[in-house]
C-alpha cells in the first residue's frame, strides 16, 4: 500500500516576526520542519513524502533533506497563494497513492501512533479520512459581526483539529479537484472531503502536538 505524506512547509511566518519563513526556525540545531520530516521519514508505514514550500526556498529544502538524509522525499514542489493551493500542487505528485497524509511542517511533535491509527482506521473502516484532534478545554462562544454571543455549543461535541489528517487517496484527490473547479475554499483538508460528501473520523491526538505559529509557541519547544 502506497502511503504518502504531504508536508506543508510554505508559510511566510508574519506572526512570528522572524524576517524569514517560520519552518526554517532553528530548534536543537535543525530547522523545525526537519524535526517533523525526520519522524515521518523514519516510520515504516510511510512509503514516500512530498514537501511543498515557497518557490524561492525549494533548493534550500532539497539541500536540508539531503543533509539530514530524509530519503523518502520524492519531490519538493512550489506552494500556491493559499495553503489549499499548495496541497493541490503537492497532490499532483501523488494522485495514485492509496493513502495520503497531510502534515504541518511546523508541527514537530507528530507521533508514530497518529500515523498508525490513521492507517488502521482507513484500512478497516468504511470512512474516507481520519483527523487527529483533541477535545476543546475552553468554553466556545459563537458570535455575530458585532461581537454579540449568539450561541454556546456544548464542549462535548467540539474537537480541536490537528495534523496529520490522513485520507483515502482517491477521496482526497477528488475533493481537491472539485473544490478547485467550484472555487470552494475550506478551512482544512478534511473540510474539502466533508464538502464532497466524505466521512471523516476523529482519532485521539495530543495537547502537546502543537503548531508553531506565534512567538508564544516557542516556550513549548
Amino acid at each position: 500500500m502506497k502511503y504518502t505524506f504531504i508536508v506543508a512547509a510554505a508559510g511566510v511566518g508574519k506572526r512570528m516576526g522572524l524576517g524569514y519563513p517560520k519552518q526554517f526556525l532553528e530548534w536543537e540545531g535543525k530547522p523545525v520542519f526537519i524535526h517533523t520530516l525526520e519522524k515521518i521519514n523514519s516510520h515504516p508505514l510511510v512509503t514516500d513524502i512530498v514537501v511543498v514550500t515557497n518557490t524561492e526556498y525549494i533548493e534550500n529544502v532539497k539541500g536540508y533533506c539531503r543533509e539530514y538524509k530524509i530519503h523518502k522525499v520524492k519531490a519538493v514542489v512550489e506552494g500556491g497563494r493559499e495553503r489549499q493551493d499548495s496541497i493541490y500542487n503537492a497532490l499532483q505528485e501523488c494522485r495514485d497513492s492509496d493513502l495520503i497524509g497531510v502534515q504541518d511542517g511546523v508541527r514537530p511533535f507528530v507521533e508514530g501512533r497518529f500515523i498508525e491509527d490513521a492507517y488502521t482506521s482507513l484500512k478497516d473502516e468504511a470512512i474516507d479520512g481520519v483527523v487527529v484532534g483533541v477535545p476543546v478545554k475552553d468554553t466556545i462562544k459563537v458570535v455575530n459581526g458585532d461581537g454579540i454571543i449568539v450561541s454556546t455549543p456544548s464542549r462535548s461535541t467540539l474537537v480541536a483539529a490537528q495534523t496529520p489528517q490522513v485520507f483515502n487517496g482517491k477521496s482526497l484527490v477528488r475533493a481537491n479537484d472539485k473544490a478547485k473547479e467550484q472555487g470552494y475554499m475550506g478551512t482544512d483538508d478534511s473540510s474539502l472531503v466533508e464538502y464532497n460528501g466524505g466521512r471523516v473520523k476523529i482519532v485521539e491526538g495530543s495537547y502537546g502536538n502543537i503548531k508553531i505559529t506565534t512567538k508564544e509557541d516557542l516556550k513549548h519547544l
